[in-house]
Protein backbone atom coordinates (compact mmCIF):
# COMPACT_ATOMS: atom_id res chain seq x y z
CA UNK A 1 0.00 0.00 0.00
CA UNK A 2 1.23 3.53 -0.89
CA UNK A 3 1.43 6.13 2.33
CA UNK A 4 -2.00 8.18 2.24
CA UNK A 5 -3.03 11.08 4.82
CA UNK A 6 -5.03 8.61 7.15
CA UNK A 7 -2.89 9.29 10.52
CA UNK A 8 -3.02 13.27 9.69
CA UNK A 9 -6.58 13.52 8.46
CA UNK A 10 -7.25 11.44 11.73
CA UNK A 11 -4.89 13.83 14.08
CA UNK A 12 -6.66 16.73 12.64
CA UNK A 13 -10.19 15.74 13.13
CA UNK A 14 -9.78 14.61 16.84
CA UNK A 15 -7.93 17.67 18.42
CA UNK A 16 -7.63 21.19 17.97
CA UNK A 17 -4.12 20.74 16.17
CA UNK A 18 -4.19 22.26 12.66
CA UNK A 19 -0.26 21.40 11.64
CA UNK A 20 1.14 18.02 11.70
CA UNK A 21 4.58 17.42 11.11
CA UNK A 22 5.93 13.60 10.03
CA UNK A 23 9.45 12.54 11.51
CA UNK A 24 11.81 9.85 10.91
CA UNK A 25 15.79 9.27 11.50
CA UNK A 26 18.41 7.60 9.88
CA UNK A 27 21.73 6.46 11.14
CA UNK A 28 20.54 4.73 14.47
CA UNK A 29 21.76 1.16 13.97
CA UNK A 30 24.94 2.53 12.09
CA UNK A 31 28.65 2.19 13.64
CA UNK A 32 30.12 5.85 12.54
CA UNK A 33 28.33 8.87 11.65
CA UNK A 34 25.82 10.97 13.02
CA UNK A 35 22.21 9.95 13.48
CA UNK A 36 20.18 12.52 11.14
CA UNK A 37 16.28 13.34 11.91
CA UNK A 38 14.02 15.54 9.49
CA UNK A 39 10.62 16.62 10.09
CA UNK A 40 8.23 17.31 7.37
CA UNK A 41 5.25 19.46 7.14
CA UNK A 42 3.00 19.48 4.09
CA UNK A 43 -0.58 20.71 3.01
CA UNK A 44 -2.13 17.95 2.44
CA UNK A 45 -2.23 18.05 -1.07
CA UNK A 46 -0.76 14.93 -3.46
CA UNK A 47 3.01 14.10 -2.59
CA UNK A 48 5.19 14.00 -5.41
CA UNK A 49 4.94 10.25 -7.61
CA UNK A 50 6.29 7.03 -5.85
CA UNK A 51 6.90 8.51 -2.63
CA UNK A 52 6.76 5.78 0.01
CA UNK A 53 9.07 4.72 2.23
CA UNK A 54 12.98 4.79 1.61
CA UNK A 55 13.71 1.33 2.60
CA UNK A 56 11.85 0.52 -0.31
CA UNK A 57 13.63 3.15 -3.09
CA UNK A 58 16.60 2.86 -5.02
CA UNK A 59 19.04 5.31 -4.25
CA UNK A 60 18.57 7.07 -7.56
CA UNK A 61 14.93 7.28 -6.77
CA UNK A 62 15.14 8.76 -3.02
CA UNK A 63 17.81 11.09 -4.84
CA UNK A 64 15.13 12.50 -7.14
CA UNK A 65 12.22 11.83 -4.83
CA UNK A 66 14.07 14.55 -2.36
CA UNK A 67 14.45 17.31 -4.61
CA UNK A 68 10.99 17.00 -5.60
CA UNK A 69 9.95 16.88 -2.04
CA UNK A 70 12.35 20.02 -0.90
CA UNK A 71 9.85 21.63 -3.77
CA UNK A 72 6.25 20.29 -3.00
CA UNK A 73 6.58 20.60 0.87
CA UNK A 74 5.24 23.16 3.29
CA UNK A 75 7.91 22.67 5.47
CA UNK A 76 11.17 21.02 6.46
CA UNK A 77 13.50 20.76 9.32
CA UNK A 78 16.74 18.21 9.81
CA UNK A 79 18.72 17.58 13.27
CA UNK A 80 21.49 15.69 14.02
CA UNK A 81 23.56 14.56 16.54
CA UNK A 82 26.69 13.67 15.97
CA UNK A 83 28.95 10.59 16.84
CA UNK A 84 30.02 12.28 19.94
CA UNK A 85 26.97 13.09 21.31
CA UNK A 86 26.04 9.45 20.67
CA UNK A 87 29.03 8.39 22.71
CA UNK A 88 28.36 10.92 25.62
CA UNK A 89 24.33 10.69 25.85
CA UNK A 90 23.40 7.30 24.82
CA UNK A 91 21.24 6.60 21.45
CA UNK A 92 17.56 7.90 23.12
CA UNK A 93 19.38 10.77 24.12
CA UNK A 94 21.10 11.93 20.98
CA UNK A 95 17.81 11.08 18.99
CA UNK A 96 15.39 13.40 21.07
CA UNK A 97 18.14 16.17 20.53
CA UNK A 98 18.10 15.53 16.91
CA UNK A 99 14.37 15.39 16.44
CA UNK A 100 14.04 18.62 18.50
CA UNK A 101 16.44 20.65 16.42
CA UNK A 102 14.42 19.02 13.32
CA UNK A 103 10.86 20.43 15.03
CA UNK A 104 12.63 23.73 16.08
CA UNK A 105 14.30 24.62 12.44
CA UNK A 106 10.59 24.06 10.53
CA UNK A 107 9.07 27.08 9.87
CA UNK A 108 6.02 26.50 11.69
CA UNK A 109 5.68 24.75 14.94
CA UNK A 110 3.38 21.75 14.54
CA UNK A 111 0.45 21.17 16.91
CA UNK A 112 1.03 17.43 16.67
CA UNK A 113 3.91 14.73 15.23
CA UNK A 114 3.39 11.53 13.64
CA UNK A 115 7.00 9.68 14.80
CA UNK A 116 8.10 6.48 12.91
CA UNK A 117 9.00 3.56 15.36
CA UNK A 118 7.29 2.47 18.76
CA UNK A 119 9.25 4.50 21.16
CA UNK A 120 8.51 7.88 21.32
CA UNK A 121 12.48 9.59 21.86
CA UNK A 122 11.15 13.15 21.54
CA UNK A 123 8.79 13.53 24.43
CA UNK A 124 6.69 16.33 26.24
CA UNK A 125 5.66 19.06 25.26
CA UNK A 126 5.18 17.67 21.72
CA UNK A 127 2.18 15.95 20.96
CA UNK A 128 3.61 12.22 19.43
CA UNK A 129 1.91 10.10 17.95
CA UNK A 130 3.72 6.71 17.88
CA UNK A 131 2.99 4.61 14.12
CA UNK A 132 5.05 1.68 13.89
CA UNK A 133 6.08 1.40 9.96
CA UNK A 134 4.85 4.91 9.77
CA UNK A 135 6.97 5.99 6.80
CA UNK A 136 5.47 2.96 4.52
CA UNK A 137 1.79 4.76 5.86
CA UNK A 138 1.80 8.14 6.47
CA UNK A 139 2.61 10.37 3.44
CA UNK A 140 4.38 13.16 5.97
CA UNK A 141 6.66 10.29 7.68
CA UNK A 142 7.36 8.73 4.29
CA UNK A 143 8.92 12.47 3.05
CA UNK A 144 10.71 12.30 6.07
CA UNK A 145 12.39 8.75 5.47
CA UNK A 146 13.42 10.13 2.34
CA UNK A 147 14.97 13.67 2.95
CA UNK A 148 16.57 12.00 6.22
CA UNK A 149 18.45 9.12 4.15
CA UNK A 150 19.70 10.72 1.16
CA UNK A 151 21.10 13.69 3.74
CA UNK A 152 22.85 11.30 5.57
CA UNK A 153 24.28 9.50 2.95
CA UNK A 154 25.38 12.07 1.11
CA UNK A 155 27.15 13.51 4.04
CA UNK A 156 29.00 10.00 4.71
CA UNK A 157 30.01 9.87 1.23
CA UNK A 158 31.91 13.22 1.75
CA UNK A 159 33.80 12.14 5.07
CA UNK A 160 37.14 10.36 3.39
CA UNK A 161 38.56 7.55 5.47
CA UNK A 162 39.69 5.51 2.66
CA UNK A 163 38.86 1.28 2.92
CA UNK A 164 35.49 1.52 4.76
CA UNK A 165 33.39 2.53 2.33
CA UNK A 166 31.37 4.60 3.81
CA UNK A 167 29.97 6.13 0.57
CA UNK A 168 28.33 2.32 -0.37
CA UNK A 169 27.53 1.81 3.56
CA UNK A 170 26.83 5.06 4.88
CA UNK A 171 28.96 3.59 8.37
CA UNK A 172 26.24 0.55 8.18
CA UNK A 173 28.62 -2.94 9.51
CA UNK A 174 28.53 -4.22 5.65
CA UNK A 175 31.62 -6.51 4.81
CA UNK A 176 33.95 -3.61 3.77
CA UNK A 177 33.31 -1.79 6.88
CA UNK A 178 33.99 -4.74 9.49
CA UNK A 179 37.54 -5.91 7.56
CA UNK A 180 38.68 -2.16 7.48
CA UNK A 181 37.97 -1.76 11.38
CA UNK A 182 39.43 -5.23 12.18
CA UNK A 183 42.90 -3.98 9.96
CA UNK A 184 42.74 -0.23 10.32
CA UNK A 185 40.66 0.16 13.49
CA UNK A 186 38.09 2.60 14.17
CA UNK A 187 37.94 6.08 12.65
CA UNK A 188 37.44 10.01 13.95
CA UNK A 189 33.72 9.39 13.05
CA UNK A 190 33.08 6.14 14.93
CA UNK A 191 30.91 6.00 17.68
CA UNK A 192 33.05 4.28 20.44
CA UNK A 193 31.09 3.65 22.76
CA UNK A 194 29.83 0.37 21.25
CA UNK A 195 29.56 -3.11 21.33
CA UNK A 196 31.23 -4.27 17.87
CA UNK A 197 34.92 -2.49 19.76
CA UNK A 198 34.26 -5.77 22.04
CA UNK A 199 35.02 -7.75 19.36
CA UNK A 200 37.86 -6.29 17.99
CA UNK A 201 41.10 -7.63 20.31
CA UNK A 202 43.40 -5.28 18.84
CA UNK A 203 41.09 -2.19 19.49
CA UNK A 204 38.58 -2.99 22.40
CA UNK A 205 40.84 -0.90 24.60
CA UNK A 206 39.80 2.00 22.68
CA UNK A 207 36.22 1.63 23.87
CA UNK A 208 34.58 4.53 25.58
CA UNK A 209 32.60 3.84 28.73
CA UNK A 210 30.08 6.44 29.50
CA UNK A 211 29.96 8.44 32.60
CA UNK A 212 26.67 6.22 34.72
CA UNK A 213 24.79 9.36 35.33
CA UNK A 214 24.66 10.04 32.23
CA UNK A 215 23.52 6.76 31.00
CA UNK A 216 19.46 6.07 29.70
CA UNK A 217 18.86 2.86 28.48
CA UNK A 218 20.07 2.92 24.79
CA UNK A 219 18.31 1.32 21.89
CA UNK A 220 19.35 -1.35 20.32
CA UNK A 221 22.04 -1.02 18.05
CA UNK A 222 20.30 -2.57 15.21
CA UNK A 223 16.76 -1.25 16.14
Amino acid sequence: MAPSYDIEHLLLSQSSARTVAGIDEVGRGAWAGPVTVCAVVTDLSAPPSGLTDSKQLSAAKREKLAVEIESWAAGIGYGESTHAEIDTLGMTEALRRAARRALDALPVRPDAVILDGGHDYIGAPWPVRLEVRGDAASISVAAASVLAKVRRDAYMATIGCPGYGFADNAGYPSPVHQEALARLGPTEHHRMSWSYLDDLPRWRHLKRHRDPAVIEGQVSLFG
